[in-house]
């Protein structure tokens, strides 16, 4: 067992649903095993002293191939931590949800600390309404985080960026109580701690909510330092399977960005489509790399180009931190708003500006023409 899971403590339950959130997940194991005491405090307010081993680490596996596969590379090296994961088919038939959550009870009741990677999950959410723990934290989800944290300062419902703005369906009414649920536990009180571990710029939280950074020490410590080429990178993002970026705007903008800073190698996002990838390898000449592991691994891996471009997304924010210390150069191109598809949310221009214009230790470019 790796030492460096020492301090997670064996009455953790983690739930993840995304590779990026299992990583993080590990990122605040490690950061806490290096801190004396747990995240949380006690119902006395005082911080409880951590013991036993790893966490315990519930995947609660998605139906997208490649999603699965990332997860599966994660769950190795969660277990070479000393970390135990369970693998469940939380979507696998119209029965799975009862099975997941039945056989998840005894766990949930006996936890005295959840993590979870997206508390906008429904699945997460109704979880939630389970557990008697005293300590909650949230890891990243991306940039997702940021907009948890506004809405919990607000005391709105628990909306994804990109839906905000639309008339909830007929699933979003029946689950309202749920999720009305979920946002009161994550509300701290005298009687449970709420800790948000994220490398995310959030500049001011609600009372009680205590806000940890997420530096990638685990990732810096793991791999690397990478192999860098002389050439440039661009990543992918799901903007357009979102319905948020029209398709034809996001490939001219590609191709465009792709000839400005000679790229050759286009990471893909884990849910952009088969289709769209396709095109862009026909249209634009770039290699199309699915990777195995989030980003911030394979870039700490290498080999990695010089500049790595991308749209506004997690990676702006991330990979500055994963590849400290290296010549590697991270790069912006805004989204121009005439992108933007007629559904897409009226808060989407704003989100992505705001992805950008926070970003630190970036370089940031003017949108490409898209035409």
């Amino acid at each position: 067992m790796s030492p460096r899971a020492g301090s997670a403590g064996s009455h953790t339950l983690a739930f993840v649903e995304s590779p990026v959130q299992l990583l993080n997940v590990l990122e605040w194991a490690h950061a806490h095993a290096h801190s004396a005491t747990a995240p949380g405090a006690g119902s006395s307010g005082i911080a409880e002293p951590v013991s036993g081993a790893g966490l315990t680490l519930v995947v609660l596996s998605p139906n997208d191939p490649m999603t699965r596969g990332q997860l599966r590379r994660m769950a190795e090296l969660a277990r070479d931590e000393g970390h135990e994961v369970r693998w469940e088919e939380a979507r696998g038939g119209t029965t799975a949800p009862f099975h997941t959550i039945g056989g998840l009870a005894p766990l949930l009741r006996k936890a005295k600390r959840i993590v979870m990677g997206d508390p906008f999950s429904r699945y997460v959410q109704l979880l939630l309404t389970i557990t008697r723990a005293r300590d909650l934290v949230v890891v990243d989800d991306g940039t997702a985080t940021m907009e948890f944290v506004a809405q919990l300062a607000r005391g709105e419902r628990l909306v994804r960026w990109h839906r905000r703005g639309g008339r909830p369906g007929a699933r979003d009414v029946i689950f309202a109580p749920v999720s009305a649920s979920a946002r009161r536990r994550l509300t701290p009180n005298d009687r449970r701690s709420v800790e948000v571990f994220s490398s995310m710029p959030i500049d001011s939280a609600p009372d009680g909510v205590r806000i940890t950074a997420n530096d990638f020490s685990w990732t810096r410590a793991r791999f690397g330092p990478p192999r860098i080429t002389k050439g440039a990178d661009l990543v992918g993002t799901s903007l357009v399977e979102t319905g948020v970026v029209d398709p034809d705007r996001y490939l001219a903008a590609v191709k465009s960005l792709a000839g400005a800073h000679g790229a050759t190698r286009y990471f893909a996002h884990r849910r952009e489509s088969t289709d769209k990838l396709h095109r862009l390898a026909a249209e634009t000449g770039l290699e199309i790399v699915r990777p195995d592991l989030p980003l911030e691994l394979i870039a700490r891996r290498g080999p990695i180009g010089r500049t790595i471009l991308s749209f506004p997304s997690t990676v702006v924010h991330t990979l500055p931190l994963a590849l400290v210390g290296t010549e590697v150069r991270v790069a912006v191109c805004d989204i121009d708003p005439t992108w933007l598809t007629e559904n897409a949310s009226p808060r989407a221009q704003g989100f992505l500006s705001g992805v950008t214009g926070t970003a630190r230790d970036v370089h940031r470019l003017s949108s490409v023409a898209a035409v």
